[in-house]
């Protein structure tokens, strides 16, 4: 068969896969179907290669290559539209073909002539002719309304969200297949989604849209903001003008306008396999459960074309390996939504970063908070620890059941092995109680109770140690700390206890809520696990960036003051000084047991993420293997263990790839590789890789030598705290926030009214007003200052502790003042405002009595009024009086039968005197 008749089979079998009839030319039967593909049509210029007809009219043609053109295929655009342009025979009365395939046996590409600048594009199949019926059926095209979108109310919304989505209309404008929004977290980024996802079904007549994530919590965090959505222009909700729908199961109502999925439920619809609802509690970025097939096929329920739009949240967790294949499946416009994309990420979006939001400008706008860092440094943390030859306890990692061994020599240990090859409970205990002796006196202040934390762990073995530590350190019960991972059967109740309930007050995690999830009460981060990647860390970090208003921070921890305005990261491991790397670590699925991914090996499994996984697995078992185990797994084997590791590792690599298509094919060094022959060459490292892991013996071997090496139970190095306390850099950082502010004040002591009084001492003859406060808050916050009144108020708390009299004031307008005297020399301390007033006001009552002016309960009532209304905006006028709380007890006129005509002198008297 010739290549160019392999490629016509195949072609044939993709459209009868689409729904179409294929037919030679001489047995045309279009009582057949809707649609028929017929082959060689005859044209005036001359056989086409296939001609579509839907309801037995032509609608469109086919122009098929042999695969090795595939290289070339938009060279042969100019051929199709040829054809397209042509009179078929026996057609009278033809209308305009509007639809143009290239294909190859491998590959499709697809234009529709209707658009205004008509493009081809590759796409996973045929259309089916229902499609292309729906398609005829409309004047226009999407690509071409997508060109035409009305303007956009920007009421209610952030500027960062504006942007992004006015960029990304841009960008469908520009016909962009791929678009990325990168939004800090906490800035609005699924909202910017939902008011994309209204504005493309009402105005560009969006047919169907997905919105794709990672873990089921996050599917439904989404429909929740959905199904609360009001547009601008509607009264109604959004779920009242569009159909939404969150599967969870194999079917995809036809209605639905709206979908919420996992990217790992889809990948199941597609292939038309079951899905364990335990894959979707977690990122299938972190781990892997199960063995999946090589390739997404055609379904012909869902085909391509089902979804114009997909949106893509934490899109730089979901767009690789496997899952890759449900987003290049459909014939969609990709929008990926994260806060920490990396290299690979702007790769798969072709670099088309339709808007930037980082989280230091999230934090200048009042979006986000922002952090400081708490160091707890132990000594077995930083040196390790050596164990001398004796009995000593090991456990068994999984099980946790303890026996006594006699160690054949001495045991060192690194930091790096604490709570994976050895435990040392004192070293917990000593993070631990470091946290909790500290908390009220240097990391939370004032507090009363524990502040909303996340502890991060290493594995669930070591988050078990963290709980039964934290709850007998802190004298609490299970309430009070829980552990929330993947595995945990409770684990979604227990979350959403964590957030909207007073306990528990401190969650341990390995990586359930260390992305994604919203938990806004926290504020405190507790790392006692390393992270080298730098966008998992970000979005560790995002976990307790979020604002929170005072009421309801208030809700969750009753102690705390004023509006969230930052959080803690307790640093335990040095996970804020450690190098971070873009990339992922080695170990990609570090929850999954090395029994499971061997498992997955001798499946099947392709996964590179798995073969990745495992090596990294073997690489540590390496390490800790005596020469006699060494020599047993290459007797069982038949290769040496490192050579196995390179194996899998060597399976992925495109460099050893490409290698093996030469030798294979006998390539010249400067001759192309074909996708077949790099495809092969692939598929027989692989099978070369898990070839070992084919002998359950060989797997039951080596799942017994890792047993073998339990953790081991150090009870006799105990741990001593190194050194607690704020990073070096928080305080370097702080003084030059202050240096920043001196230089402001230089800069507009002449320009700024509030300013020059403070400078001339003039507040008594010119009292500051809200107005002239404002002005000042709105130059510092501007470039090149970009500070704040909080801020400042930490970075004074740092640098001058003994004058600065509360930790975490409430966050008002006013206390710029405190500030602004304090460091023009006024003031000797920094208090806030309001204690200010409440100390003058005090002064000032004081002195009226010594007059012999005494006022009545009620007039002290009215002036307590007037004095936290003068906290709060700095002066208070006689219309002010008419205003919340006063209008509730008589307003102005009440004020003036209680004080008389001298009623406006008091209130000018009260102005200079409270504020000054």
């Amino acid at each position: 068969m010739t290549p160019e008749a392999k490629a016509r089979q195949r072609i044939d079998e993709r459209l009868m896969d689409a729904g179409w009839a294929v037919q030679d030319k001489q047995r045309i039967d279009m009582s057949a179907g809707l649609g028929i593909a017929v082959r060689e049509y005859h044209t005036d210029s001359g056989p086409v290669d296939y001609a579509l007809f839907v309801d037995r009219k032509p609608v469109g043609v086919i122009e098929a290559k042999r695969d090795e053109e595939g290289v070339r295929i938009t060279a042969h655009e100019t051929q199709t539209r040829r054809y397209a342009n042509s009179q078929f025979r026996f057609c009278i009365n033809q209308t305009p073909i509007r639809f143009g395939y290239e294909a190859t046996g491998i590959m499709t590409r697809f234009t529709d002539y209707r658009d205004e600048k008509p493009r081809s594009r590759k796409v996973f199949s045929f259309f089916r002719p229902e499609t292309l019926q729906e398609l005829l059926r409309d004047t226009d095209t999407l690509r071409n309304r997508l060109r035409r979108f009305p303007q956009f109310d920007l009421a209610g919304f952030r500027d960062c969200q504006t942007r992004a989505i006015l960029g990304l209309e841009r960008s469908f404008s520009q016909n962009h297949p791929r678009a990325l929004i990168q939004m800090a977290t906490g800035a609005g980024k699924t909202y910017t989604a939902i008011t994309s996802s209204y504005r493309l079904l009402k105005h560009a007549r969006a047919k169907r849209i997905l919105f794709l994530v990672d873990t089921r919590n996050l599917a439904k965090q989404a429909e929740q903001e959905y199904r609360g959505y009001k547009p601008n222009d509607d009264t109604r909700l959004f779920p009242e003008l569009y159909n939404v729908y969150r599967l969870n199961s194999p079917y995809i109502p036809p209605d639905a306008q709206v979908c919420f999925s996992t990217i790992q439920r889809m990948y199941s619809i597609l292939k038309g396999t079951e899905l364990d609802e335990r894959d979707e509690l977690d990122s299938p970025y972190e781990r892997w459960r199960g063995n999946h097939d090589r390739e997404v096929v055609y379904n012909e329920k869902y085909p391509p074309e089902y979804f114009d739009f997909i949106i893509i949240d934490e899109c730089h967790r979901s767009i690789y390996t496997v899952w890759r294949q449900v987003l290049e499946y459909f014939d969609a416009f990709l929008i990926g939504l994260t806060a920490t994309p990396d290299a690979r990420t702007f790769g798969f979006f072709q670099q088309n970063v339709v808007s930037e939001y980082s989280y230091e400008m999230s934090v200048i706008d009042n979006v986000n908070v922002g952090y400081d860092v708490y160091r707890i440094e132990t000594d077995v943390t930083k040196n390790g620890a050596t164990i001398l030859k004796q009995y000593i306890e090991k456990r068994d990692r999984l099980t946790r059941q303890r026996r006594w061994e006699q160690m054949d020599e001495d045991e060192t240990y690194a930091g790096s092995q604490l709570d994976r090859a050895v435990v040392n409970p004192s070293q917990i205990n000593a993070v631990i109680q470091t946290f909790r002796d500290r908390l009220y006196s240097d990391i939370f202040p004032g507090r009363r109770e524990v502040p909303k934390t996340i502890i991060f762990a290493k594995t669930d073995s070591h988050a078990e140690d963290i709980i039964e530590a934290v709850r007998r350190i802190f004298g609490e019960g299970n309430d009070f700390c829980r552990k929330v991972t993947c595995k945990a059967d409770d684990a979604d109740a227990v979350l959403a206890s964590f957030r909207n309930e007073y306990n528990p007050r401190i969650a341990v995690t390995v990586d359930m809520i260390a992305t994604g999830t919203n938990v806004k009460p926290v504020e405190c981060l507790l790392f006692m696990r390393d992270v080298r990647s730098k966008n998992y860390f970000e979005q560790m970090k995002g976990r307790g960036a979020r604002t929170l208003s005072g009421e309801m921070l208030q809700h969750a921890t009753p102690s705390a003051v004023g509006n969230k305005s930052r959080f803690v990261i307790v640093d335990a491991v040095g996970v804020t000084e450690s190098v971070k790397t873009d990339s992922r670590p080695f170990e990609r699925k570090p929850s999954i047991p090395m029994a499971d991914l061997m498992a997955a090996v001798a499946s099947g499994s392709t996964e590179e993420d798995v073969f990745v996984s495992l090596a990294g697995r073997l690489t540590r078992l390496d390490k800790q293997l005596s020469p006699a185990e060494q020599k047993a797994y290459e007797n069982a084997s038949g290769e040496p263990l490192r050579q196995t590791v390179q194996n899998l590792l060597g399976a992925f690599d495109p460099d050893n790839i490409e290698r093996k298509a030469r030798e294979d094919n006998a390539l010249p060094p400067d001759a192309p590789i074909d996708e077949s022959q790099y495809s092969d060459a692939r598929e027989a490292l692989v099978r070369k890789a898990a070839r070992p892991f084919d002998s359950p013996d060989l797997r039951e071997a080596v799942e017994e030598m890792r047993r073998s090496h339990d953790q081991i139970i150090d009870d006799i190095n105990q741990d001593t705290v190194i050194d607690a306390g704020w990073s070096a850099k928080k305080r370097k950082d702080a003084e030059k926030a202050i240096q920043t502010f001196q230089q402001f004040l230089a800069d507009n002591r002449d320009r700024l009214d509030a300013l020059s009084i403070l400078y001339s001492h003039a507040w008594r003859e010119r009292p500051l007003t809200f107005a002239m406060v404002k002005a000042v808050h709105e130059a510092l916050h501007r470039a090149p200052y970009s500070l704040t009144a909080e801020r400042l108020w930490d970075a004074y708390r740092l640098v001058r502790p003994d004058k600065v009299k509360a930790s975490n004031p409430e966050k008002t307008l006013t206390n710029i003042v405190s500030i602004l005297r304090f460091e023009m020399g006024v003031d000797g301390e920094l208090r806030p405002f309001r204690e200010l007033v409440d100390w003058n006001f005090q002064r000032w009552t004081f002195g009226k009595n010594a007059g012999n002016v005494h006022f009545t309960e009620e007039q002290m009532e009215w002036l307590r009024m007037v004095k936290d209304f003068i906290a709060a905006s700095m002066a208070v006028t006689p219309d002010d009086l008419d205003d919340p709380p006063m209008d509730r007890y008589g307003g102005r006129g009440r004020f003036y039968k209680l004080f008389g005509d001298r009623y406006t002198s008091l209130l000018d008297e009260m102005n200079s005197e409270l504020a000054a």
